[in-house]
């Protein structure tokens, strides 16, 4: 049994008291932490069975950063990347290569590797929807150089495509998940929109900041996500649509629930106020979105099939 300076423990010990981290790796118990303090400790040891040039990369990666994810299954595999022949193999841990030279960083005392290469190895996994929620993420960060990720993209590696096209629609503006979906589902709905417009009125006043605004109208049109029915920001909620209303602009809230399981009664409202006709294939344009996506069954399981198989060592005697 091995212990590591932050008090992991490598080999096989009782499990009152412990926390399983990977299978042979284990840390103290500490239910009074936070989610986020935990997993920094997660990581942490996680560095006993790691080679020294190892770096986190992909989801995991992107969680150190800051970024936003999306709808991430409960269970996530651990994702670093190695330069050296040395790549272990374990359960719930996916390891690549490093074949490439990128500029690493360190991120809360860990490592993690460059950006361009953090969402190419997602792209390789992840639905556009997926991606766009990270890169969006990244971008309003201020993490992406346009050098790097034009030098990933010219590399014509595995996931490559779908970076680029990600890439090509990005939009730094947004500010969160739930932005990213509306307005990749309103160019699913070929509506055009602008991001993060300040409102103001006549008198240069301002009034309010629109997630999205319907260009050439004055329809605002918003994420709503858990975090508004608070009676706090409920109220504020209220105080702030008034005043829209009362400057001619009508507000339209969107929970995640309108994008996914209604999409065709939201279609028909945009419909009816550009006054045009329905077109089936931007609801099917944004299903087929939808299906390879996190959020929907299909794509997630398909996710999870290939982390599955990326984290379970194969025993070849059983195969003979």
């Amino acid at each position: 049994m091995e212990v590591g300076p932050d008090g992991a423990i490598r080999g096989q010990v009782r499990q009152t008291g412990h926390w399983r981290v990977l299978h042979g790796l284990y840390r103290v118990e500490t239910r009074h932490l936070s989610p986020w303090e935990n997993f920094l400790l997660d990581l942490s040891a996680l560095r006993m069975v790691l080679p020294e040039d190892a770096v986190f990369t992909h989801v995991t990666a992107a969680r150190l950063l800051g970024w936003q994810l999306p709808a991430l299954p409960q269970q996530v595999p651990f994702f670093v990347a190695v330069r050296s022949e040395n790549r272990p193999r374990r359960p719930g841990l996916v390891c690549s290569r490093l074949t490439h030279e990128a500029r690493t960083g360190v991120v809360h005392g860990l490592p993690v590797d460059a950006p361009a290469e953090i969402l190419l190895r997602a792209a390789r996994d992840l639905g556009e929807l997926d991606l766009a929620i990270m890169v969006d993420s990244a971008a309003r960060l201020g993490h992406l150089d346009e050098g790097a990720i034009d030098e990933v993209l010219a590399s014509r590696r595995p996931g490559t495509r779908l970076l680029r096209k990600v890439w090509l629609s990005r939009d730094a503006r947004s500010e969160s998940a739930g932005e990213t979906l509306l307005r990749r589902f309103h160019e699913s709905m070929e509506v055009a929109t602008e991001s993060q417009v300040d409102l103001h009125d006549d008198a240069g006043r301002f009034i309010a900041r629109a997630d999205l605004i319907v260009s050439g109208t004055k329809q605002v049109h918003e994420y709503d996500g858990a975090g508004h029915r608070t009676p706090k920001v409920h109220r504020h909620d209220l105080r702030r649509e008034r005043a829209l209303v009362n400057h001619g602009y009508a507000r339209r809230g969107y929970t995640l629930d309108d994008l996914l399981n209604h999409a065709a009664s939201v279609m028909n409202e945009l419909d009816r106020l550009l006054g045009r006709s329905q077109q089936a294939r931007r609801l099917l344009a944004w299903r087929n979105l939808v299906r390879d996506s996190l959020y929907g069954p299909d794509g997630r399981e398909r996710v999870m099939n290939r982390w599955y198989r990326s984290t379970t060592p194969v025993v070849w005697s059983r195969t003979a």
